[in-house]
């Protein structure tokens, strides 16, 4: 008589198929953002605290003159590289990361995501830009760097130095409602564009910070690694708490 087929035991090793690559592949994925969120909070947080014991130590000034210093004519400390217009939209481009502007922003960016309900989002957002002006204000107390004083200051400022609060706040605003708005577009090329965007707004705000004389070049970079480091820290409890509770963004 013929044998009957057996069919397969629960604990037989099946081959494994397209579509169980498929599934290790997306699971794969799923861990690559949060990992990478880790490299760059962990790199972030290591750049700011290195640039603050340069800071404190006063082992970076020289550099720190030397590259504001290269940003203005040799004959005249005073007068900034370039024709007029280039200080202008400098002037133009430091607005963008004021106060100001960064809140209007990010209330307009809370109030887009309430409209459609994603509610958790917009809490993201507020806790994201709150602790970012939080920290900032706190490690300028805390280290106490004068604002440079080698040129004049080509807008009025009231602050400290350390870390450059333009740069920061940039960094935590534009960088947190990008990544944030990305996963609402039905494609990765408006993602793209979105961060690319962001990228280089805090980039510009952060550069017209040392063109205009009143922050150090230090204080900028020292920025750019709090805020997206914050950024980036934030979105990866975003992730975490995803993980843990499904919809989260539209509740």
């Amino acid at each position: 008589m013929p044998s009957t087929p057996r069919l397969p035991e629960p604990n037989d090793v099946l081959p494994a198929g397209p579509l169980a690559r498929l599934r290790r592949g997306l699971r794969q994925r799923a861990l690559l953002a949060p990992l990478l969120l880790v490299a760059f909070v962990a790199l972030a947080t290591w750049a700011f605290i290195e640039l603050a014991d340069e800071v404190i130590e006063g082992e970076i000034h020289d550099l720190d003159r030397r590259l504001l210093l290269a940003l203005r004519h040799p004959d005249d400390p005073s007068d900034p590289w370039g024709p007029w217009w280039v200080e202008v939209l400098m002037r133009d481009l430091t607005a963008l990361g004021s106060t100001t502007v960064l809140t209007v922003v990010a209330l307009g960016a809370v109030g887009y995501l309430l409209i459609v309900r994603r509610f958790g989002m917009a809490v993201m957002v507020a806790c994201s830009v709150l602790g970012g002006l939080g920290a900032s204000h706190a490690l300028k107390w805390l280290i106490e760097r004068p604002r440079p004083d080698l040129v004049p200051h080509g807008v009025p400022v009231l602050t400290l130095s350390f870390p450059s609060g333009h740069a920061t706040m940039s960094a935590v605003v534009y960088l947190t409602l990008a990544a944030l708005l990305a996963r609402l577009q039905p494609g990765r090329a408006a993602g793209g564009y979105l961060l690319a965007v962001a990228v280089l707004l805090t980039v510009g705000v952060g550069f017209s910070r040392v063109y205009l004389g009143v922050h150090w070049p230090s204080d900028v970079l020292a920025g750019w690694a709090l805020g997206a480091g914050w950024a980036a820290a934030c979105l990866l409890v975003w992730h975490a708490l995803e993980r843990r509770r499904p919809g989260l963004g539209d509740a």
